[in-house]
């Protein structure tokens, strides 16, 4: 997929009326930007954006979340996390004294 992301109103405007005329190619519409599907023709509509409004136009290929793709321990802690006894515990103490990696470890681990 591509997201297209504007910073003016005129590609704000022109994003619109792509997103508008070609529905089966819009993934999501989310104002400023969009994903549009990551086929031949998304990739033309977000060029040919780029093209007329240059550098108001930022344009990222983005794969899907596929939550079996991230390692077990993190799926685990995630899990894990979200059903604790105590909502206001943040993850950092949460995560001492289990198995579960602590914040740094996850923020300097590559997926």
């Amino acid at each position: 997929m591509f997201l297209v992301i504007t910073y003016s109103r005129s590609a704000r405007s022109s994003l619109r009326n792509v997103t508008r005329a070609h529905e089966e190619t819009t993934v999501r519409q989310f104002g400023r930007a969009a994903l549009l599907a990551g086929t031949a023709f998304g990739a033309f509509q977000a060029c040919r954006l780029r093209e007329k409004h240059g550098r108001d136009v930022q344009v990222e290929r983005v794969e899907r979340f596929v939550p079996a793709d991230v390692p077990a321990d993190v799926r685990e802690a995630a899990e894990a996390y979200e059903d604790r006894d105590q909502p206001s515990v943040p993850y950092r103490q949460f995560s001492v004294g289990t198995d579960h990696p602590g914040p740094s470890a996850l923020r300097e681990r590559d997926l």
